[in-house]
């Protein structure tokens, strides 16, 4: 099979065209045919050697896959051969055949193209746990989320509205937070020339947001607990400004504010299932009626890969895929 690897560290130059055997699927797992691949923030880091894949996993990069299951484990009694699926997956999503646990695949989303279904799985799963789960988000809250048009935000905004949130939302420029405004945010606030905090505050009648979905960090923390309501939630999933800084936590107590984070990738299949059943429960549903869909961008050919990742650092909106 062709696949992508990353002999050494680096700019998206760093990743190569290879030819792989394909892998054999463990007991409790299924070998897909990938049909297509997201591109994500967390494979430009490992890319860059600034996240290792966990003990286990494949080198190659890619956390998400869409495809038709091509064989599956001793175990495995769930799928058949020719089943259409999307799945979260550890790496090894840059390439045309992938090994998935069998906890971590969902059928792909009726009324989605198959190649849209590859941009379902992170950042679903992500803003599932995070969001709802964690943070107990639900009609009535207001919800900030930082990076409104990414993948995870163009996401986490569409959840919020069908749950009946307030959403407020930042992005880098005009045209990308008239974008988050039209999936459903209130105000999306340009961080280049406005303050979220005093619009957030402004806009709420100084009440403030319930749920603040982060992955900035650095001097975002502090401006978070500022705007923070009440009783709020707050949770990081990254720290692209930094994850040191100096904080006065007073605000916190006075608050009874709760502050959390979380990884995926590196959590048991079991814990991911959780996660899975409950998107194919409540968010399915939404999908397959149309209500809520992978805000897509741009697609590349695997070849393009390099290419993919440099589009990553620019003003997309939504999801990068990789075809095969």
């Amino acid at each position: 099979m062709r696949a992508i690897e990353i002999p050494e560290p680096g700019g998206p130059e760093a990743l190569k065209l290879i030819d792989r055997p394909i892998p054999e699927p463990a007991a409790d797992e299924v070998l897909i045919k990938v049909t297509a691949a997201g591109v994500n923030r967390p494979d430009a880091m490992q890319r860059a050697g600034n996240y290792p894949p966990p003990p286990g996993a494949s080198d190659i990069p890619g956390l998400e896959v869409s495809g038709t299951i091509a064989s599956v484990g001793e175990q495995v009694t769930r799928w058949v051969e020719g089943e259409k699926v999307c799945a979260l997956i550890t790496g090894g999503g840059y390439a045309e055949y992938v090994v998935a646990n069998d906890h971590c695949v969902l059928p792909a989303p009726e009324g989605l193209p198959l190649e849209h279904a590859a941009a379902v799985p992170e950042t679903f799963f992500t803003v599932w746990t995070n969001v709802f789960e964690r943070s107990d988000l639900g009609d009535g809250s207001v919800f900030l989320m930082h990076g409104g048009t990414s993948g995870i935000g163009t996401t986490a905004i569409q959840l919020a509205r069908e749950f009946g949130a307030t959403t407020f939302a930042t992005a880098g420029n005009d045209e990308k937070c008239r974008a988050a405004e039209g999936l459903g945010a209130k105000r999306c606030i340009n961080y280049r020339t406005e303050d979220f905090v005093e619009i957030v505050k402004e806009m709420t009648d100084g009440y403030g947001a319930d749920v603040i979905l982060d992955m900035v960090g650095g001097d975002y923390v502090a401006r978070n607990i500022k705007v923070a309501a009440k009783q709020g939630r707050i949770v990081n999933i990254a720290y692209q400004k930094g994850a040191k800084v100096e904080l006065n936590l007073l605000p916190i107590m006075m608050k009874r504010l709760t502050m959390t984070g979380s990884t995926l990738r590196m959590r048991p299949p079991e814990e991911k299932g959780v996660i899975a059943n409950s998107l194919l429960r409540y968010v399915w549903p939404m999908i397959a009626d149309g209500r809520v869909k992978p805000i897509m961008d741009r697609s590349f050919p695997l070849e393009d890969v390099a290419a993919a990742h440099t589009y990553l650092d620019e003003d997309h909106i939504g999801k990068i895929i990789l075809t095969m």
